[in-house]
């Protein structure tokens, strides 16, 4: 059929938008573009969305970028993320866009000067942002350190119909944010998270000018924003539905505000050490939306704080408390009685809070999908037993560090939950192969497993899994009783597997590496290191026959040599990233793998 094109000739060009739109993977969309002329055309039209990270001039890119894509809506970028571009000191090289190829060039303009500014987008590239995307909605700023008040004043004068902004780690000041109020009308979601130039001149100007559409506020790290701030967005958002803080200034009065004014609220998280039970009791009064709530390092919060959120928050799903340490069962006994419609809690490092209060959850949280303990010291087998009974829904538990939990507590999980697709345990030491052996044979949706140290856990335990359950990902770093048999059963049972991680097995070699090469040829990211028995063999098994792997790290194998290394970075062709020795690597094998090798440096 060469020279006969089945396709252009019978689709029209919106239906072909309409498919690549539908593709999403980028890979993907890169692939359908270099087809032809016309699919590359088309493809640019259907993209929405620009990642740009720190280049070595991002002004002049947004420049390119906007002219060849004229339908984005959303801009992404974070000066946290480098970005090689085709550029270097001196003569620098030019993509000729007509030829599809890279021109010499002696124009050291060409992308930007080489100073330390030109890898920062600046005011002109922020403007440039407003001018060149004309349907933009969403814009990300992330860590662009160079941008002032200035440079926000004509973007927000070019982008009015602006939906969403995110300054995290930008220095910008009150005239900027000011602006955004005054231009940017239609603005829902705001995002200031370490904005230290910010003071309440500036959210309270930013307040009035967009405060009838804003939805979503964040604060985090602003020194000078206190309760004046939060006492105009409580006078001016009516309509504001999520709500994060983190502040040592703010106070009771602010939070007040917002919750006896906000009637809408949804989401609520909070990261205050001078909020006490006053405030917290009145969102528990006024906010009967409240669908999620999330406590971090409160020192002051009792249990009547969650007394009055379980009688007047019966809408609450999502329920997180960490470092609360004056909270007891009694509080949480309170939340479950009163929100039985609870999906997802976590609980972390609440001393007080034990076995007593998740009895309550088990018995009235029928709904309850996702469970995370962490550092609970107090919980015991008697907890997991009543959700055992009580969650016949729920999908993903998370335990680390609780000492009180063992195989009674797995066995009640695996008999009463057998939807569950998660099992994250890190350092639970009780749990042995007789737990994990249960939920192996009761739980067939299990697709996520890791068990992090967990000393009693062995072979047993995997090959029941290896039997029952068809895995996607596993995690089992140090846990020294597992060997070659309990990783075959996993290869030969999870023929899906993506992602592995054998760190710090002692007893594992190259028989398992075999058996893996051969069973799991989906897999994408495998990390050995600190595996003693695993030598090149097995890494070549790996190399040639798992021909999806992008990632590998096997630092600490002495059986792994510069040999093993140059096979898997000429047999892997996909492959992103090889986190190893730098002794290993060879200078050949070096300038093969260009940037795809991190090194770990060790002193011999």
């Amino acid at each position: 059929m060469k020279g006969f094109d089945l396709v252009n000739g019978v689709l029209p060009d919106e239906l072909i938008v309409e498919i690549f739109r539908r593709l999403d993977a980028k890979p993907s969309r890169d692939a359908c573009s270099l087809v032809c002329k016309r699919w590359l055309s088309l493809e640019r039209l259907s993209r929405d969305t620009i990642h740009i990270g720190a280049s070595a001039s991002p002004d002049k890119l947004v420049e390119l970028l906007g002219r060849l894509f004229p339908n984005i809506q959303y801009v992404f970028v974070d000066e946290r993320i480098s970005v090689t571009l085709p550029v270097q000191c001196g003569k620098r090289r030019r993509r000729s866009l007509t030829r599809g190829r890279w021109d010499e060039g002696s124009d050291q303009n060409a992308f930007g000067d080489d100073s330390m500014g030109a890898s920062c987008l600046s005011n002109y590239g922020l403007e440039a942002v407003g001018g060149s995307f004309v349907k933009l909605e969403k814009l990300s700023l992330i860590w662009c350190s160079s941008l002032t008040d200035a440079g926000l004043k004509s973007f927000a004068e070019k982008c009015r119909s602006l939906k969403s902004l995110d300054l995290q780690g930008c220095y910008i000041g009150d005239e900027g944010l000011a602006a955004i109020g005054e231009c940017c009308n239609s603005l829902q979601d705001l995002n200031l998270r370490f904005c230290e130039g910010l003071t309440d001149r500036g959210l309270v100007q930013l307040a009035l000018g967009c405060g009838k559409t804003l939805k979503s506020i964040g604060v985090a790290a602003c020194a000078k924003i206190t309760d004046i701030s939060l006492e105009a967005v409580g006078s001016h958002c009516r309509c504001l539905e999520s709500l994060s803080l983190d502040s040592e200034i703010i106070n009771d009065k602010g939070l007040l505000a917002v919750a006896k004014r906000c009637s809408t609220l949804k989401v609520l998280k909070l990261q205050c050490l001078n909020i006490t039970d006053e405030a917290l009791q009145a969102v528990g009064i006024y906010c009967s939306s409240l669908v999620v709530l999330a406590l971090y390092s409160f020192q002051k919060l009792t249990d009547r704080s969650l007394f009055a959120i379980g009688r007047g928050c019966k809408k609450l799903t999502n329920l997180t408390l960490s470092d609360c340490f004056l909270l007891s069962n009694i509080g949480l006994d309170s939340i479950a009685v009163g929100c039985s419609e609870l999906m997802h809690i976590e609980i972390n490092g609440c001393h007080n809070i034990g076995t007593d209060g998740f009895k309550s959850v088990g018995k009235f949280c029928a709904r309850l999908s996702e469970l995370a303990l962490l550092y609970c010291q107090r919980i015991e087998s008697g907890a997991l037993s009543e959700i055992g009974k009580g969650c016949k829904f729920l999908q993903a538990l998370h335990l680390v560090d609780c000492s009180g939990i063992g195989d009674d507590s797995m066995c009640s999980i695996a008999m009463g939950c057998s939807n569950l697709k998660k099992l994250h345990i890190r350092r639970c030491y009780e749990v042995g192969n007789k737990g994990i052996v249960a939920i192996g044979e009761n739980c067939k949706s299990l697709t996520d497993l890791t068990l992090r140290f967990c000393d009693r856990i062995g072979d047993e335990a995997l090959i029941s899994i290896g039997q029952g359950c068809s895995l996607h990902q596993l995690n089992v770093s140090g846990c020294h009783q597992i060997g070659d048999a309990g990783i075959i059963a996993i290869a030969r049972g999870s023929p899906e597997l993506n992602s592995l991680d054998i760190s710090v097995l002692q007893n594992l070699g190259d028989n398992a590496m075999m058996e893996l090469s051969e069973g799991c040829p989906l897999l994408k990211n495998i990390v050995i290191s600190h595996c003693r028995q695993i030598t090149d063999m097995g890494v070549g098994y790996l190399s040639r026959r798992c021909t999806l792997l992008e990632s590998c790290h096997m630092v600490y194998c002495p059986r792994v040599t510069e040999a093993g290394v140059a096979t898997m970075v000429a047999m892997c062709t996909r492959m992103k990233k090889i986190l190893v020795e730098k002794w290993k690597v060879s200078s050949r094998t070096k300038r093969r793998a260009g940037s795809i090798i991190s090194y770990l440096c060790v002193d011999l």
